[in-house]
């Protein structure tokens, strides 16, 4: 069973009906014990990390989520969550990743939040099965995780950080799968067949 942890992000429904064209039957829920006992989690997000990590406590599942031990991937804020701590509202995130959350500081007229497609590179671990160097993936957010031992896809904008990590049983994309067309299709199969 795959568990799609359901917190009032924004794009629960597009991972959904990203699972329905995959044929895959999911199950939303918040019940600790349903993510617990599911073969693989999804962490989606669309929102803001303060007002979701409080949520998340309320839940209870701050502290379930980093001692899964299922494949789980974060989408996202999910992603950003699965740090240590964001710049966002000055919020103490879940510690999956021992990383920071930045905002993106503009140099050439950039425009935050980075909006729309954009390619990943030097691709590595689940990313690297079935997909291109330079592939296009889209992206909607205005803070970034940098580049660590736990990269395994970059993108550039406005400088290089992590468009997805990965750390034992966790994965994580800063990009959107669910709306990233084949590509991202291509990912969501890679994960699940992990």
């Amino acid at each position: 069973m795959l568990g799609i942890i359901d917190y009032n992000a924004g794009n629960i429904q597009s991972v959904l009906f990203a699972m329905e064209r995959l044929g895959v039957e999911a199950t939303l829920t918040k019940d600790a014990d349903t993510i617990r006992k599911a073969d693989k989690v999804i962490f989606p997000g669309v929102g803001e990390a303060s007002t979701t990590m409080h949520y998340l406590r309320e839940l209870g599942l701050d502290t379930l989520i980093p001692t899964l031990t299922q494949p789980t991937l974060g989408i996202c804020l999910g992603m950003q969550l699965m740090c240590a701590y964001s710049e966002e509202n000055d919020t103490e995130c879940l510690g999956i990743f021992p990383q920071q959350v930045k905002r993106f500081l503009p140099k050439n007229k950039e425009k935050v939040p980075h909006i729309g497609w954009n390619t990943i590179g030097k691709l590595d671990g689940f990313l690297s099965e079935n997909l291109q160097e330079e592939s296009h993936v889209y992206f909607v957010h205005s803070y970034y995780v940098e580049m660590s031992e736990y990269t395994v896809a970059t993108t550039n904008y406005v400088q290089p950080f992590s468009a997805a990590m990965q750390k034992d049983n966790f994965y994580a994309t800063q990009f959107h799968p669910e709306k990233s067309g084949s590509v991202g299709e291509q990912i969501l199969r890679n994960f699940l067949s992990t």
